[in-house]
């Protein structure tokens, strides 16, 4: 009779330690959005298009991913992204405010006088990217920040 007392009180041990073990591995869960759809790369993501899922810390291993929404939400993609699946961090980027090969007016500002020329972005870019552009009357590569209004700034030295 000791016996199978033992052995019961052995077996609700084992179940409890089951159960607790079921529960912190539960709780440590990461709740990740992911996209709810394929999204092709140089896609805008709209809110629709994102879901969350939960993961467990041991298959996400070390690289980074996005962990909010609010991230994703109006960025572009710079690769596709599989449904389900979580988000590199640099797998996203900021919309492209100048695509490669557009013509793109290009101010140079020194001392009160201001030139302005236009060019080629020779790279895509968004707001405050610092992007090779090459001017169309002389064939002269510069370098320019672009501006949100699409516009390039030259900085000092290009």
């Amino acid at each position: 009779m000791l016996n199978r007392v033992g052995l019961i009180v052995r077996g609700l041990a084992a179940v409890l330690l089951v159960l607790v073990a079921a529960r912190d591995a539960a709780a440590e869960e990461k709740r990740l959005p992911v996209p709810a759809v394929s999204i092709r790369a140089g896609e805008m993501i709209r809110e629709e298009m994102i879901t969350e899922r939960a993961f467990a810390p041991s298959l996400l291993g070390v690289a980074m991913f996005i962990e909010g929404r609010h991230i994703l939400v109006g960025r572009m993609a710079r690769r596709a992204l599989l449904p389900g699946q979580p988000i590199p961090t640099n797998a996203v980027e900021d919309p492209w405010t100048v695509a490669r090969g557009a013509t793109v007016k290009v101010v140079v500002e020194d001392s009160g006088l201001s030139i302005v020329t236009y060019g080629s972005a020779m790279q895509s870019g968004a707001a405050g990217a610092l992007i090779p552009v090459r001017n169309t009357d002389t064939g002269v590569i510069i370098r320019g920040v672009v501006q949100p209004d699409g516009s390039v700034k030259v900085m000092d030295g290009s």
